[in-house]
Parts: C-alpha cells; sequence; structure tokens
C-alpha cells in the first residue's frame, strides 16, 4: 500500500522524477558524483581557456595552441575572480589567505575531475552492500556519507599539494634552478612519481582500492560517523594510489588540463587491471622522461 510520504502523484512530472532520485539512493549518489565531476572538468577547462589565451608562463605546453582558439567559456562572476586567483602569479609575496585558499580549491577541483571516477567502483560496491541491508529492513547509511570522507582526504591532500606549490615558487625566484620550467624540479617531481610506482606500498594501496568489498562489508555500520570515517580510509588508500602522479603536474604545469585527464585515465585504468604491469610501464616511462628532462635542462 502507498502511504501519504510516498505518493508522488499530486506533483508534475519533474516533481516526480525529483522524488524518484531523491528516494534512490544509488541513483542520488550517482547523479551527484557525475554533476560534481563534470563541474570539476568544466571549471579546469575554462581556466585552461584563460591560461592559454593569456600567454601564462608555462603556457606552451601540448594542447595549447588548441585552447588557444577556443572561446572562453563564459563564468558567473564569482567564479571568475576565483579563476583570475588561480591563474595570477604565485601568491608569495602578497602573503594573501583568499589567493592561498583557490590554490588549494585548484587542486582540490583536479582531485574531484581525476580522481573521483576512479572511486566509482568503491561506491558501487558500497551502494550493493545497502541495497541488499536495506532489503532486510536493517538501517543505512546514505552513500554521500562516505563519498564526504573519502573527499575530505583529497581535501587536506589539495592543501599540501598547494603548499608545496608555492615552496616551489618560491625557492625558484630564489633560483632558477628550481623552477619546473628549467628541468630540475620538474625532472625530481617525475623522478619521485616513477620510482614510487614501483613500491610496496603503491602495490598494497592499489591492492585495497581494486577490493573494497572486503573492506567496506567488515567495516559495516548503521552510524553516520563510523561510515564517514570508512570513506576517510577509502580516500587514504586511493591517496596512497595516485599521490605521487599528481607531482607530474610540477612537470607539465599546474594547470594542464590534457595531462590531468591523462593522469585520471590512469588512475581508472589502474585500479581496475590486476597486475603490476600498468604501474612498472608508467614508471619506467616517468623514470625515462625525468632523466631526458634532466638531460635538456644541462
Amino acid at each position: 500500500m502507498t502511504t501519504q510520504e510516498d505518493d508522488f502523484r499530486h506533483l508534475d512530472g519533474a516533481g516526480r522524477a525529483a522524488a524518484a532520485v531523491a528516494r534512490n539512493a544509488r541513483v542520488t549518489v550517482a547523479v551527484v558524483l557525475v554533476l560534481a565531476v563534470a563541474c570539476a572538468w568544466a571549471m579546469l577547462a575554462a581556466m585552461a581557456v584563460r591560461g592559454a589565451q593569456a600567454g601564462l608562463p608555462g603556457a606552451d605546453s601540448p594542447g595549447d595552441a588548441l585552447l588557444r582558439h577556443l572561446p572562453a567559456l563564459p563564468l558567473p562572476d564569482l567564479l571568475e575572480r576565483f579563476a583570475a586567483l588561480c591563474l595570477s602569479p604565485l601568491p608569495v609575496a602578497s602573503g594573501s589567505g583568499v589567493e592561498v585558499l583557490a590554490l588549494v580549491a585548484m587542486w582540490f577541483l583536479m582531485a574531484v575531475g581525476a580522481m573521483l571516477p576512479s572511486a566509482a567502483p568503491m561506491i558501487r560496491t558500497y551502494c550493493e552492500i545497502a541495497d541488499t541491508a536495506r532489503a532486510k529492513g536493517e538501517p543505512v547509511v546514505h552513500p554521500l556519507v562516505l563519498v564526504a570522507g573519502y573527499l575530505t582526504i583529497w581535501l587536506a591532500a589539495s592543501a599540501v599539494f598547494a603548499a608545496t606549490t608555492l615552496a616551489v615558487g618560491y625557492f625558484a625566484r630564489q633560483d632558477r634552478l628550481l623552477d619546473p620550467a628549467a628541468g630540475w624540479a620538474g625532472a625530481a617531481a617525475l623522478a619521485v612519481a616513477g620510482l614510487y610506482q614501483f613500491s610496496s606500498l603503491k602495490q598494497a594501496c592499489l591492492k585495497k582500492c581494486r577490493n573494497p568489498f572486503s573492506t567496506l562489508f567488515g567495516r559495516w555500520s548503521d552510524r553516520p560517523a563510523r561510515i564517514f570515517r570508512l570513506g576517510l580510509e577509502q580516500g587514504v588508500w586511493c591517496l596512497g594510489c595516485c599521490w605521487a602522479l599528481m607531482l607530474v603536474m610540477f612537470a607539465v604545469g599546474i594547470a594542464n588540463i590534457f595531462w590531468m585527464a591523462l593522469i585520471g585515465l590512469f588512475s581508472v585504468v589502474e585500479k581496475q587491471v590486476q597486475g603490476r604491469r600498468a604501474s612498472r610501464l608508467a614508471g619506467t616511462i616517468l623514470l625515462v622522461w625525468a632523466a631526458a628532462l634532466l638531460v635538456v635542462s644541462r
């Protein structure tokens, strides 16, 4: 029997569709995640086009020639100011907290756009376990609580990446050899990323990301705080898989949308393909690239 709370026949078509989405946790989380990733990439694309057309330092990377001929995506005033802050010179001298927060937000956008899709299998696994529990009449915590915990880890990591960006920018002003464009800092970032691909810690994190069922099922709870902590844990494993790959952005340009898309695609593939072949191949390419960059910089 349909209760009054579940009867949406008095709503129009759009209202009934929205109500159906709200009642279905799996559909709700899918819609939210797709919108979040789409919005992140749209904002990153808008900033990339603006950066290429402005001829900012480092805007000579592959794809920038194409970006210069694309129309600038219109943005609301607030987002336009945000893009200007992100594309301005590093805020070391001014020390303004607004610019620093903008830099953190930019890194977080890159994390959402590139890393959140790779977490889709983990989130889908949680939804499947939740559906089973709900069918038994057990209370279930909404999947977005898990996602919130996952993204909290990447927000914290974005603050670290932003601080690293500021540090590299500061020392590059003091010593040209530390400028990523000069090769040394970029080669160091590539070397660290390449070596990490061969590490046992990388493989341990990948194992957790590839097989989330045992962790999600074994740590199942009907308490939101515990599911949030479970999301934090999954975020840590994902960060352990991907933090070194994010260092590649210091060699190719922080706001390089093409390389960020490539890193995001590789993260999805690496978490789905069993074995070490993909990791070792990427590590070899990064180490050869680092060596070549050092030779060129000399």
